[in-house]
């Protein structure tokens, strides 16, 4: 008896699916409880219309000129100088208006008390006031200024690390882990993002500030005075944080790439957790996350200490420069160089002067850890598509399917090639069967004609056109695809489908999901095709997930379909279902299947045989039983195997 497809139970055709049987037993299929329903309705019927958005995406990126510029601040700001001159001025006007405080009290002692005049201590403190007002309303307009500029900052930039996610070929997946590309879009961003709303700006208000600070006191106070505090304090300061820059540089780097090991860890356990659970590894994984958070631990308490030593170095010097600062000003009142007043103003100037300066060095800490999340990034951003789109890609005409490999090398490790010199023919609306041991590179070849890979030697052509010169879109439009582990996206049964063909209608997708014999499960739902699937396919069985992806394929209606072992979840019921709708849907379509069953392999035109890499075996069914080789070989253990299972 034909084995289920959902583990346990029949067939597919032949028992309930884990659709129909939660349906059945008057379940909600991943779906929104009953007592639910009505609340979210009056939710939704108050949501404002949401139009598609504008999106202009190209597989080949451009800044002002043939190539891409490496990813830095400066260029990530430019196109957004206006913008940020504007929040620049607003900062300045700020931090002037914020600073006037010692000034009106210098006015203060020498102007109203020491000459006991009244007029000018209200005018004083009224100005003072009225500062303070004004500063405050302009704190306000810089501060929702500068939030709406970096959150448009940082839609644009994820916009673009996606985008760049986007243009890159499928070896840029397979040697990169989820997790750390992950940590590009969300950890390495948001401090780039706290960089730029906190600490760039933040930079700037204390920046202004201190040259406020500076100008007062030279200006309004005493140049000399203020030449000597500069003295003191700036080489000490620059010097204790090139000291500290050299090892937050290195630190914060390490930090990045610890937080990327621990997403990478994480998704990978929770991708993985059913082989983990089986296994009895769960203790095992706790470990190993255990050793990896220790050694983001490990790289954040470097950190630490560097930062405290920096810190405390610093505050400490900015002590020592104020008392010498104060015991020379109190010597220059003593013999009459220096007013009461000045000395007063100059003090509380003096620490102000700290304050900001103590604030860029927490700033600085802040930037470097937004200079290492730039880094990573701009280390992403460089690296082009394996597979690119030519600048000069021209449109494929709609195509009749012959599809040729000639002189086809290739290997996902150049040292290693899976195909040598491989030469294929496929005429148009041939339906041509792969066969072959695993490892011989079978589902390469499926994914050479779908250009995921380039070969590193020789072409793949369709209707005489390499596949280099054309486009994305106009390649892939007329092209099908149904791989061997299928997947669904967090959505609907018929959001599913529709994902191949936007324009596609509900009767087109009914149709669709009738084709492949999936009618009677998706009349059996509650919600029919607006049944939630869940993310990756959960709520399904391997076989129904197979189907939909089946169904997916059909809708597109392409002009070359290519099936990648895509019957081998299925029991045999289901599997003759799916092959009386291929010879339906397959008509006067080119078609390559990459078989392991022979039962599908014999329902093909041709069949191509291959081992190592090369092509060993080429003909019709008959032929190849008649030449008595690999394929007469395979095709008698078959039939062995058949007339023993019956």
């Amino acid at each position: 008896m034909a084995m289920g497809m959902g583990g346990g139970g029949g067939g597919f055709m032949a028992g309930p699916s884990s659709a129909q049987a939660n349906a059945s037993a008057g379940l909600p299929h991943a779906g929104v409880p009953g007592h639910l329903r009505d609340q979210i309705e009056k939710v939704t019927s108050h949501e404002p219309d949401h139009p598609e958005p504008a999106v202009v995406f190209r597989h080949h990126e451009k800044h002002g000129g043939d190539t891409v510029d490496r990813f830095t601040l400066r260029r990530f700001l430019r196109p957004h100088a206006v913008g940020l001159l504007g929040a620049l001025l607003l900062v300045a006007l700020e931090a002037g208006l914020v600073n006037l405080g010692p000034v009106l009290t210098r006015i203060a002692i020498d102007d109203g008390i020491a000459q006991q005049d009244r007029s000018v201590l209200v005018r004083t403190a009224l100005i003072f006031v009225a500062s303070v007002v004004v500063a405050a309303l302009v704190g306000y307009l810089r501060t929702a200024y500068t939030g709406r500029l970096g959150e448009r900052l940082m839609y644009d930039l994820r916009l673009r690390v996606f985008a760049h996610f986007q243009r890159q070929s499928l070896a840029f997946f397979t040697s990169e882990k989820s997790g750390v590309l992950m940590t590009r879009m969300t950890s390495d961003i948001e401090a780039l993002s706290v960089l730029f709303q906190e600490g760039l700006v933040q930079f700037a208000v204390q920046a202004m500030t201190l040259v406020a600070i500076v100008a007062w006191m030279a200006l309004y106070f005493d140049a000399g005075l203020t030449i000597i505090l500069l003295i003191l304090a700036v080489p000490i300061t620059v010097f204790n944080a090139l000291i500290f820059r050299r090892a937050a540089a290195k630190g914060y780097l390490l930090v990045r790439d610890r937080i990327a090991n621990i997403l990478a860890d994480l998704a990978e356990s929770l991708a993985g957790i059913r082989i983990i659970a089986a296994h009895n590894r769960r203790a095992h994984n706790v470990i190993n996350h255990r050793n990896v958070v220790g050694e983001h631990k490990d790289a954040n308490l470097y950190m630490a200490r560097a930062q405290s030593l920096y810190s405390s170095g610093s505050e400490g010097l900015a002590i020592i420069i104020q008392a010498l600062v104060v015991l020379i000003g109190g010597r220059m009142v003593l013999r009459g160089e220096l007013s009461i007043g000045e000395l007063t103003g100059f003090v509380l100037f003096l620490n102000r002067f700290f304050a900001p300066i103590q604030t860029l060095i927490q700033l600085f800490n802040q930037y470097q850890q937004g200079s290492a999340a730039v880094q990573k990034l701009a280390d992403l951003l460089a690296r082009p598509p394996e597979v690119p789109e030519a600048p000069d890609a021209t449109a494929l005409p709609a195509i009749d399917g012959e599809i040729e490999l000639r002189g086809v090398t290739f290997g996902y490790d150049p040292a290693d090639p899976v195909l040598r010199d491989l030469n294929l023919r496929i005429e148009p609306g041939e339906v041509l069967s792969i066969v072959g041991p695993t490892g011989a590179g079978k589902s390469t070849v499926a994914k050479l004609i779908s250009r995921f890979y380039d070969p590193s030697e020789g072409q793949v052509l369709i209707d005489g056109v390499d596949l280099r010169t054309v486009t994305f879109e106009s390649l892939r439009r007329q092209l099908g695809v149904v791989p061997q582990e299928p997947f669904l996206f967090n959505g609907t049964i018929g959001s599913n489908v529709h994902f191949a063909r936007p324009d596609a209608t509900e009767a087109e997708i009914t149709e669709a999901v009738e084709a492949v014999g999936l009618g009677p499960v998706i009349d059996a739902l509650p919600n029919g095709l607006d049944t939630p699937v869940q993310e990756r396919g959960a709520s399904l069985s391997a076989g129904e997930r197979q189907l939909l992806a089946l169904a997916r394929a059909f809708l597109a209606r392409p002009r070359v379909l290519i099936l990648d072992e895509a019957t081998s979840n299925l029991d045999l019921a289901s599997e003759s279902t799916i092959e009386r709708a291929l010879d339906v849907v397959l008509e006067g379509r080119t078609a390559v299947i990459i078989a392991h069953r022979l039962a599908t392999a014999m329902r093909a035109d041709r069949i191509a045989i291959i081992d190592e890499g090369r092509l060993i075996e080429f003909g019709t069914h008959d032929e190849l039983v008649a030449l008595g080789g690999h394929y007469s070989t395979m095709h008698e253990a078959w039939m062995a195997h058949v007339g023993n299972s019956s």
